[in-house]
């Protein structure tokens, strides 16, 4: 299992993510790095041992303006693998987050029109470029597609159409250090075949080593890791980094 550490974006810092309540979010403060430019922290990443790294780029999911400079700067300047979450509402987006030298590219049911174009992404990219994101809200999907509202169904569907890797992505934990809903992560796991990546709600090492033994790929983190209740040092101990 992987660990993967999430930066948010907004603003063109990086911030604070709690709960979804973007409004609300504040510029980052974190013991591990004093600064809040992306570039900064996602060095700081790497000079730790890690290889891949989450953007959230919520200046694209808000505003549509992505934040491709930055973007490509981090995959050029730190070699890290990235996964980006930009609002990606088409396959024209897509395109140019990979050749902006993103790894993967995210689509977020928040943003997310239609399961076809999906099915597009796989063909015309490949499986292995293409993550969905369950963005998750109270246990609701958030979509604006009455077709995307039941998380299991969406994964047999996903699954139907090539995808080989998801994330289930519980916004109202995120910062809240209230723990990973095991529950519904069982039953995706079960649901779905290919990889499946959580994020949201994540204490500690103890945390972790549940969702490994669940079967999960890889675990996103964000508050845990700026705050130390997650080192370095443990991660290596349990042999997560």
């Amino acid at each position: 299992m992987k660990v993967i550490p999430v930066i948010d974006i907004l603003n063109g810092r990086v911030v604070h993510a709690v709960r979804g309540r973007r409004e609300e979010y504040q510029p980052l403060k974190s013991q591990l790095c004093s600064s809040t430019d992306p570039l900064d922290v996602a060095e700081v990443f790497r000079r730790l041992g890690f290889i891949e790294l989450y953007v959230a780029d919520l200046d694209a999911i808000l505003s549509a303006k992505t934040n491709l400079f930055t973007l490509r700067s981090i995959a050029d300047k730190t070699g890290l693998n990235l996964m980006v979450d930009a609002g990606v509402d088409n396959l024209e987006k897509a395109a140019r987050l990979l050749e902006n030298n993103v790894s993967k590219i995210i689509f977020g049911t928040e943003t997310l029109p239609s399961i076809s174009l999906v099915a597009k992404a796989v063909t015309l990219f490949g499986k292995e470029k293409v993550i969905v994101s369950l963005d998750l809200m109270r246990n609701k999907l958030l979509s604006h597609v009455a077709a995307l509202t039941e998380p299991l169904t969406l994964l047999c569907n996903l699954q139907d159409v090539g995808v080989s890797q998801v994330i289930i992505l519980d916004l109202a934990r995120v910062g809240s250090g209230e723990g990973v809903n095991m529950g519904f992560v069982k039953e995706a796991i079960r649901t779905f075949h290919g990889e499946v990546f959580v994020g949201g709600g994540v204490r500690g090492i103890p945390d972790l080593l549940k969702l490994k033994n669940a079967g999960v790929a890889g675990v996103l983190i964000a508050t845990a890791l700026h705050s130390g209740k997650i080192s370095v040092k443990e991660l290596r101990q349990e042999k997560l980094l």
